[in-house]
């Protein structure tokens, strides 16, 4: 089991490592939004949501991540340590 702090910082570095920025999401008018922004080299965009292992995505991320998708983002939920490397290895 792996706490979403845990994997959040392990996400930033990661990305750092790889010459990009892993940018912390905050809106209070937009309630919903994924915990980062993902911006790498060339111009790749993604967005990650964290959370703590077992635990699901409220119904509002659900349609956030949805309606992000249909604009074409990728969207990655990092649970643990697998769905961590996918995100990564897909950058």
């Amino acid at each position: 089991m792996s706490s979403e702090k845990l994997l959040e910082r392990k996400l930033a570095t990661a990305v750092k490592l790889k010459g990009g920025v892993a940018v912390k999401l905050t809106s209070p008018s937009f309630n919903g939004l994924p915990d980062r922004l993902i911006l790498m080299p060339e111009g790749r965009v993604c967005f990650a949501e964290i959370k703590t292992t077992g635990q699901k995505l409220r119904p509002i991320q659900l349609v956030v991540k949805s309606m992000l998708e249909k604009l074409g983002f990728v969207v990655w939920v990092v649970d643990d340590e697998t769905s961590l490397l996918n995100c990564l290895n897909s950058l």
